[in-house]
């Protein structure tokens, strides 16, 4: 790692471990230049996406494959025996202990992530950033409608996961709140 890289990893609160299990690299040249690389891996361990993000000044902050993002990022790293975790970003889920990106702040019913959430979980918990509200309460209210017990997690105070520390996140997991019918329709109800 140069300097730069290490002290952009460092600010994120990466460790060498986390490094080490998310085989994060780096490009000092080439059409990725000065970016962090972030790969996803497959259950089969084959490489099927990357996030490169910058770790200078660059006018695009992220600059991705130029392939169909539709899947389940990094699924090589998930316990679907375990509750799972939706996070926006990459980063995001590097602080959050067996969680997947969306890669954004949807998750499209007709995605491979979606069809793999009904498949294996019985629990998710949603921890997307405070102005993708709306949007989590949409998937909360879509994985319930299919009999998934579905936690939000509150993100307020922090620009999103990846700005928390792990301890804080793992306490902010521990008392995230149960949504039902009810729950969500108040949620709904406070934001119109």
């Amino acid at each position: 790692m140069t300097p730069a890289t290490e002290t952009f990893l460092t600010y994120r609160g990466l460790n060498s471990y986390d490094i080490l299990k998310w085989k994060i690299g780096y490009c000092d040249d080439g059409e990725y230049r000065n970016r962090i690389v972030i790969p996803s891996f497959d259950l089969d361990g084959y490489c099927n996406y990357f996030i490169a993000r910058t770790y200078t000044e660059d006018w695009l902050k992220y600059k991705n494959p130029p392939v169909s993002k539709d899947v389940v990022f990094n699924e090589l790293l998930i316990n679907w025996s375990e509750p799972t975790v939706l996070v926006e970003g990459a980063f995001d889920a590097i602080n959050a202990d067996n969680s997947i990106p969306l890669l954004g702040s949807t998750l499209s019913s007709y995605s491979r992530l979606f069809r793999a959430v009904l498949t294996h979980s019985k629990r998710i918990y949603i921890a997307l950033d405070q102005d993708a509200e709306k949007k989590a309460l949409n998937i909360v209210s879509v994985l319930n409608s299919y009999g998934i017990e579905v936690y939000k997690i509150d993100t307020s105070d922090y620009e999103d996961v990846g700005s928390m520390t792990k301890e804080e996140f793992e306490t902010r997991k521990a008392s995230a709140t149960l949504f039902d019918e009810s729950t969500l329709l108040l949620q709904k109800i406070l934001q119109i």
